[in-house]
């Protein structure tokens, strides 16, 4: 009878140091998925929750987007998320590298010719304290606007974005009725 309850103790220990060990495995199976996470989140893929409507009808406010950080081709009518004004923005580049810029009373000129742009709520008019157009676009330099061209705070305003300012390309967009 007591050989039964030392054995009974020995298998009790077992098990409690089996479950300790499983424990320890899933906490670090655990920890692992979570710094994956992070890192992926931080060098990789970002988010931002937009707070403004400078990008209606496209994107609203409150929409959440995701972006791929390493996005090195850019192009003409992509969608970016860049760091400007100390703000955290979402635009779309309408011009780039060799580009000549000009916003007049009756539009978006780009290398002299008037674009069309079915998607843009609003005329595309220059701000009386904005830049000086028309503009030439370096290398490296990109010019972006709101869709909601209406008191937009863009390239109009601020100028040029370097390429170094787009934190990324937007590749996902999760309206705000879907969170």
């Amino acid at each position: 009878m007591i050989e039964n309850l030392k054995n009974k103790a020995v298998e009790n220990k077992d098990k409690h140091a089996t479950l300790r060990k499983e424990g320890l495995h899933l906490l670090v199976k655990i920890a692992i998925v979570g710094v994956v996470g992070f890192m992926i989140f931080t060098f990789i893929f970002g988010g931002y929750k937009v707070k403004d409507y400078m990008m209606d009808p496209y994107i609203s406010y409150g929409d959440f987007v995701l972006y791929y950080r390493m996005e090195n081709d850019l192009h003409v009518g992509d969608v970016v998320t860049l760091q400007k004004e100390d703000e955290k923005q979402v635009r779309r580049i309408v011009a780039g590298a060799g580009d000549t810029v000009d916003i007049t009373e009756e539009g978006l000129h780009i290398n002299g010719a008037l674009q069309f742009e079915p998607n843009i709520t609003h005329h595309t008019l220059p701000y009386e304290k904005g830049i000086r157009f028309p503009i030439t676009l370096k290398e490296d330099e990109w010019f972006v606007l709101a869709d909601n061209r209406q008191d937009a705070l863009d390239s109009r305003v601020y100028g040029v974005v370097k390429t170094k300012e787009i934190e990324g390309k937007v590749i996902t967009l999760v309206r705000r009725n879907m969170i």
